[in-house]
């Protein structure tokens, strides 16, 4: 009897010592020792006027990354409200002027899509071609971002003619234009190095007839007179070189075609003009600044 007593006792005590083995284990690992990067972010619910402003203050400070955060934490907490719309672009702005390209041109295209008839969707449309603008390398390399800016440029051009925006966009168009051109040119002129006389004759035309107003224009035609001579082409030689010298006849490149085709004894009517000391050839600009902060909407709760 007293051995069947000592039996249940024990079988009592191992069934207490499992809960208790299982306490210690969860305090164990809810203890000081756990790291924290396994504890889920608490979520604090605070006004969307409290968040928009901290995060424009961020901004203000420079601290692009914590705007972002701050910005973005707008649109969870209050993702229907004003101040999300606004913080979407604003953080499209944040992330280009990190030079974040892809999520800057990512935020504005969203900004775009939501809302196409609100007053800022210019501003969203002029910041996916300057995100594309400032990316563009020089002519030697691949030309896609010019591609890419050039058609963004024409978006903003075509949607919102009469805006500020526009007529900066129209400017930078003709530098993309030229972009386009000069990498044409750099094509050609190897193609003539090599005696692909064809090949050479292709670029060249293309400078021509597609970016008329660029600066590269005069060296073309200079360089289609050379080629036509090349491939025993005179007449269209001297129609080329007559263009030239109709439209450039102070240029440089005129000069030269005029020396080549009196050299085969062809006599253009008109003769290179004397240029003036201070006359310089337009180049597009070299420096771009950059992009300023969305304005602020006309009617806005938020902080100016």
């Amino acid at each position: 009897m007293a051995r069947s007593f000592i039996v249940k006792q024990a079988k009592y005590r191992n069934l207490c010592v499992v809960p208790l083995f299982l306490c210690l284990l969860a305090a164990c690992q809810s203890g000081p020792s756990g790291s924290k990067s396994n504890k889920a972010p608490a979520y604090v619910e605070r006004p969307v006027d409290l968040l928009y402003n901290n995060a424009r203050d961020q901004l203000s400070k420079r601290n692009y990354s914590e705007a972002v955060t701050g910005f973005e934490e707008v649109d969870r907490q209050h993702p229907y409200s004003e101040w999300a719309r606004r913080a979407l672009l604003m953080t499209a702005y944040a992330n280009y002027q990190q030079n974040k390209y892809e999520e800057a041109i990512a935020g504005a295209q969203r900004f775009a899509a939501l809302y196409p008839g609100n007053d800022s969707a210019v501003y969203a449309y002029y910041l996916i071609a300057i995100c594309y603008f400032e990316q563009i390398v020089d002519v030697g390399r691949d030309q896609r971002m010019t591609e890419l800016a050039l058609a963004a440029l024409n978006d903003v051009v075509q949607r919102y003619p009469q805006s500020e925006y526009a007529r900066d966009a129209r400017l930078k168009i003709d530098m993309t234009q030229d972009q386009l051109a000069g990498k044409e040119m750099e094509i050609g002129r190897y193609y003539l190095r090599e005696g692909q006389h064809l090949a050479a004759l292709g670029r060249f035309r293309r400078v021509v007839d597609l970016y008329q107003t660029t600066t590269h224009v005069p060296e073309a035609l200079h360089r289609l007179v050379e080629t036509n001579l090349s491939l025993g082409l005179w007449d269209e030689a001297t129609k080329v070189g007559a263009v030239l010298g109709y439209n450039y006849p102070g240029s440089e490149w005129y000069e030269a075609s005029y020396k080549l085709l009196t050299a085969r004894g062809i006599s253009p009517k008109i003769k290179p003009q004397r240029r003036s000391m201070f006359q310089k050839a337009k180049h597009p600009k070299s420096e771009v600044k950059k992009l300023k902060e969305p304005p602020a909407p006309s009617k806005s709760k938020s902080r100016k």
